[in-house]
């Protein structure tokens, strides 16, 4: 009977690294204030400025790792912002500039600006610091965490100020891997 369980925990790490990985990179570690993100020219890691000045976030730090997914693209041509596609990886925090494969379990669905801002929530996939090794869909983060996707959902809503970013829902693992894929430009 052990045995049986161990190999149903092992299925969903299986399935996501048969095929093309799923990778993030962290661009900035959970609880972390200041903005950061890849320069698009360089490559490099940057703190985001505005009118010259640091970008710091007036709120509570990020409630997970924050970056995208690596070879993806949320076209404005479809209602998106440009940019890669967005994650929240739940687990403890990971230094910056980290690439880990992810096991995708939800999306929160995001409107910022008049644009699609879709975010990714997974874990990581074999990683020490995954906490929730236990989840695996958005229906077990539903059961066993509610108050997660809780906290996401508001600090997402008012990090910018009250009211600048609309919630439009949430979505299952399966929705996460189709905007995966109809992302993917590589």
């Amino acid at each position: 009977m052990k045995l049986i369980y161990l190999f149903l925990l092992l299925i969903p790490s299986a399935l996501f690294s048969q095929t093309q990985p799923i990778e993030m990179m962290v661009e900035i570690p959970a609880g972390t204030i200041e903005k950061y993100e890849v320069n698009k020219t360089t490559g490099l890691i940057e703190q985001d400025s505005v009118d010259g000045k640091p970008r710091v976030i007036d709120y509570l730090g990020y409630p997970g790792n924050y970056g995208y997914i690596k070879g993806t693209l949320l076209s404005k041509s479809d209602g998106g912002d440009g940019d890669p596609l967005d994650v929240i990886l739940l687990s403890g925090s990971v230094s910056k500039g980290t690439i880990l494969e992810i096991i995708p379990i939800g999306v929160l669905r995001l409107k910022d600006n008049g644009e699609s801002d879709d975010k990714i929530l997974a874990v990581p996939l074999g990683h020490p610091k995954n906490n929730l090794q236990n989840l695996n869909t958005f229906e077990e983060l539903m059961a066993k965490y509610p108050s997660i996707a809780e906290i996401i959902k508001s600090w997402f809503l008012n990090y910018k100020g009250k009211g600048k970013t609309k919630f439009l829902g949430w979505e299952d693992e399966v929705f996460a891997l189709d905007l995966i894929d109809a992302s993917r430009v590589d």
